[in-house]
């Protein structure tokens, strides 16, 4: 095989996901069973651009406009005044209620199948506000070699996200080559509705599981029910996972990616409110945690203009 990971620099990281690779799927003591190479990735910031906001946050705010162009008085209701406005002050003093109902009123009342096309459809022609490219487009070139490296070496490769389980799923087979049965992410409740449109399941304003930091490991037990050997996030939303992939026993790789490249990308970390870094870079030798340097680390960040 040539360099299955030609998106990344020569250096520290790579070296060692080509060398952890190589042992869990070869025939020496580290050998891991193909049933047990389990990768999960964190989504937003780990293989798709989350600036200058979440992707998802960015799709609400176009079907809270699509609404209020119907419903006007919708643009004087809170939380969609702030939301429509730009308030992330008032937004934030709302918090998560207020947060939880802009998801509810956009996302919830129809059928999987509908939420599905919405989203493909939006996803199709959403441009990114600075960088002129369909979001579907900024996935990191880096991770699509990497997940395509672990499949070819016997790995399942999961998707633990914190963004809305359908939301992804309308994407991450095409895009990652991820089927949807493989995205955890967070979920409002479903009802099967037995009607004269037979039975579909449609989407309620009641909150299922919110993905994130803990509650990312408890539905990889409820979900995968086994412990990963490799994890890849990008914040500190994600470090109960990589924590939990890195305590197992035998050979395990935690990857924490840092945007450190304001020229290619965009750099933050402590000040991204949505997504922060802080615990995570700061204890990362402490929790056995590998840092990949976005600057450093990838010769390349997007892939070629299509």
């Amino acid at each position: 095989m040539g360099d299955p990971l030609p998106g990344w620099r020569e250096g520290t990281a790579k070296a060692a996901i080509i060398d952890f690779v190589t042992r869990v799927s070869g025939s020496g003591a580290d050998h891991v069973p193909e049933s047990e190479r389990i990768a999960t990735f964190d989504n937003d910031g780990t293989l798709w651009c989350e600036q200058p906001a979440q992707v998802q946050a960015l799709f609400v705010i176009d079907r809270v406009r699509e609404l209020a162009a119907t419903d006007p008085e919708l643009a004087q209701r809170q939380p969609f005044k702030a939301l429509l406005e730009g308030d992330h002050a008032k937004l934030h003093a709302l918090g998560k209620q207020g947060i939880l109902q802009l998801f509810f009123a956009t996302h919830a009342g129809m059928t999987l199948r509908d939420f599905n096309t919405m989203a493909h459809r939006w996803q199709a022609s959403a441009l990114h506000p600075t960088l002129g490219r369909r979001f579907i487009d900024l996935v990191y070139q880096p991770q699509l070699e990497l997940l395509d490296y672990l499949r070819a070496s016997g790995f399942r490769c999961f998707i633990v996200t914190g963004g809305g389980i359908d939301f992804v799923r309308a994407f991450s087979e095409a895009r990652y080559g991820v089927p949807p049965e493989q995205v955890i992410g967070s979920s409002a409740r479903l009802r099967l509705d037995i009607s004269a449109r037979g039975l579909v399941l449609v989407k309620l304003p009641e909150l299922g599981s919110f993905n994130d930091r803990e509650a990312k490991v408890e539905n990889i037990g409820l979900h995968i029910g086994r412990r990963p050997i490799l994890a890849f996030g990008n914040s500190d939303g994600d470090l109960a996972m990589l924590r939990f992939v890195a305590a197992g026993a035998g050979p395990r790789l935690a990857l924490l990616v840092h945007h450190d490249d304001a020229e290619r990308e965009f750099a933050y970390d402590r000040d991204f409110a949505l997504s922060p870094l802080a615990e995570a870079l700061d204890r990362a030798a402490d929790y056995r945690i590998m840092l990949v340097s976005m600057k450093d680390d990838w010769a390349s960040v997007f892939p070629p203009d299509r």
